[in-house]
């Protein structure tokens, strides 16, 4: 089991006890530092604000002072995943139906690893992908990334949910909060 895999089975529970799930968790390297990303959204699919991150980002870093995999120093980094979300379960895949989106695989398929169309949803374990050139049958275990692309038709469905903007601005941006630095203990 890697680190990533460990956070999640840390932090996934009480996230979802508290209201909310997780998205991507992301350990990165950085110049002098790890970050550690943590990209969650309301269960309730109301919009996530910077309280939302910021109580998520406390949670976790209460959780990981007493059970934390990752080796020294590290930032948090807790976000909301926008509109241009990644799709990152089989369950995204049936939500975003009807919607563009982008994603690479593994493995080529024909020749190919990157794709981009209108979802179909999923058939048993795979992604129907309807392209212009014709329709493509990606396995899920063969995503490597996979994302929202957006369109006007995206911005117009998320600006008529509970907490969306109405005010037909199509910039959006990510609530983000960075937690106090993290110190692994000696």
């Amino acid at each position: 089991m890697d680190v990533v895999q460990k956070i999640t089975l840390v932090i996934e529970p009480s996230l979802e006890a508290m209201g909310y799930n997780v998205v991507l968790i992301k350990l990165s390297e950085g110049v002098r530092r790890k970050t550690l990303m943590v990209m969650a959204e309301r269960s309730d699919e109301q919009a996530m604000s910077f309280n939302d991150c910021t109580e998520i980002s406390r949670t976790i870093s209460a959780l990981l002072d007493v059970d934390d995999p990752i080796q020294g120093e590290y930032d948090l980094e807790v976000c909301s995943p926008g509109l241009d979300r990644p799709l990152t379960k089989p369950v995204d895949f049936v939500k975003y139906a009807g919607y563009e989106i982008k994603c690479e695989t593994f493995v080529p398929i024909e020749g190919r690893k990157r794709f981009r169309g209108i979802l179909g949803g999923m058939q048993d374990n795979d992604i129907m992908l309807d392209m212009p050139e014709g329709q493509a049958k990606l396995s899920f275990g063969n995503i490597r990334s996979a994302k929202l692309i957006m369109t006007d038709e995206l911005i117009a469905t998320i600006m008529k949910k509970p907490g969306g903007k109405a005010d037909g601005k199509k910039e959006e941006k990510k609530n983000t909060y960075q937690g106090p630095k993290k110190k692994k203990k000696a």
